[in-house]
């Protein structure tokens, strides 16, 4: 798929306890992030781009491939999307070890075309996480399980990588520990990329266009700073922790 062209399209209703999420947009990016309050209904697209929202109705289509197409009653099966779906809770295989987590997603890889060894060499390589390897999951940090979840989902070979609040279950410190291997996936990797988070900061650092969903609608788009200094979204603000973001490029460095 060339990443000049449309990467997803997405014209769908969902109902919900409280409103009904609304979406209907072109993402050409190859990072597009999702922001807004809790419960304004970030993961349930999430959920929706990875067909796990039945109730949705509407249009989705990733690349040439139509996913959902209500009215010509297809609706693509989860398993056959080719999606890498990092939850917030990560949902690690307790009872295996960092290593045979890597490789729960080998068969779907391999399916793909994949040569599976390579692309688990260069995934271990980019996070990092080959001390790890022999560890039982039950004793990693919050930032080694969110680095080990990232991992599986790239490891299985996606079309698609969905993050779900990857930085919201750590504390600042590990936060800034973890963003580095985020920017490192979607620089290593040629994989699109679809962010849900409340945290401005981070999207900033790491997307090329914003969603801003507001009670299930979309309230803004565009690049992320630009949408971020809109008037309409200041009422976010107070709650949702602004910071200004820039980038740089050292030229020196001194022993101190």
């Amino acid at each position: 798929m060339t990443m000049t062209q449309d990467i997803f399209q997405i014209q769908v209703q969902v109902p919900l306890d409280r409103f009904e999420l609304k979406a209907e947009f072109t993402g050409s990016k190859r990072v597009t992030g999702l922001f807004g309050a809790s419960g304004s209904g970030k993961t349930t697209w999430l959920e929706t781009m990875a067909g796990l929202r039945r109730s949705a109705r509407g249009f989705i289509r990733f690349g040439n491939t139509v996913w959902l197409d209500s009215n010509a009653r297809v609706d693509v099966p989860p398993e056959q999307r080719g999606i890498g779906y990092v939850p917030q809770d990560h949902l690690l295989f307790p009872h295996k070890t960092v290593h045979s987590n890597l490789e729960s997603g080998k068969r779907r890889a391999l399916l793909g075309g994949h040569d599976f060894q390579k692309m688990l060499e260069h995934v271990v390589d980019v996070l990092e996480l080959c001390p790890l390897l022999e560890r039982s999951v039950r004793n990693l940090s919050g930032g080694e399980r969110q680095r080990v979840s990232l991992g599986r989902a790239l490891c299985s070979g996606p079309r698609l990588l969905l993050l779900d609040e990857p930085l919201a279950s750590l504390d600042l410190q590990l936060q800034r520990r973890i963003l580095p291997f985020l920017q490192r996936v979607r620089d290593h990797f040629d994989v699109p990329m679809l962010i849900v988070s409340h945290n401005p900061i981070e999207l900033q650092a790491l997307c090329e266009d914003l969603i801003v969903l507001d009670r299930g609608r979309i309230l803004a788009t565009g690049e992320p700073l630009e949408v971020l200094t809109r008037p309409a979204i200041f009422p976010f603000a107070p709650s949702q922790g602004f910071e200004n973001i820039w980038s740089g490029r050292g030229k020196e460095h001194a022993e101190h």
